[in-house]
């Protein structure tokens, strides 16, 4: 069984035990185009469920990314702050822009697998 699930908004979440690794799909990536900024979560910002966790703009538009589960922001992928572009090469895994210590582990079910993400995609 797959440990990776995604939110209506796009964004994807891997769930290690308790620990919840956070980016936007590859389907928003394109959709968003050449990104340009990503505004990172300061670590230690607790969100809840679907609340805004950080930002990201390209040359189509800026977006909030929320947050696919609740949570506490450990720490951010640095590397976004210099090179947002890899958001566009490799989105669901170089690109990761936060890890969280989730505090509510059944919010999960909340959220879509990728068959289900895939499904949903078609009727967009």
């Amino acid at each position: 069984m797959s440990n990776m699930y995604y939110t209506k908004e796009h964004e994807w979440v891997k769930i290690d035990g308790n620990i919840a690794t956070v980016g936007i799909s590859d389907y928003a990536a394109h959709q968003l185009g050449d990104i340009t900024f990503v505004e990172l979560p300061k670590p230690g910002k607790a969100v809840k469920q679907f609340e805004v966790l950080c930002a990201i703009e390209s040359v189509k538009a800026a977006s909030d990314i929320y947050a696919p589960v609740s949570g506490t922001v450990l720490s951010v992928n640095e590397t976004l702050n210099t090179r947002p572009e890899i958001v566009n090469e490799s989105p669901e895994e170089s690109a990761w822009m936060a890890t969280m210590k989730m505090t509510d582990p059944s919010e999960v079910a909340k959220l879509m697998n990728r068959e289900q993400y895939d499904e949903y995609r078609k009727g967009l």
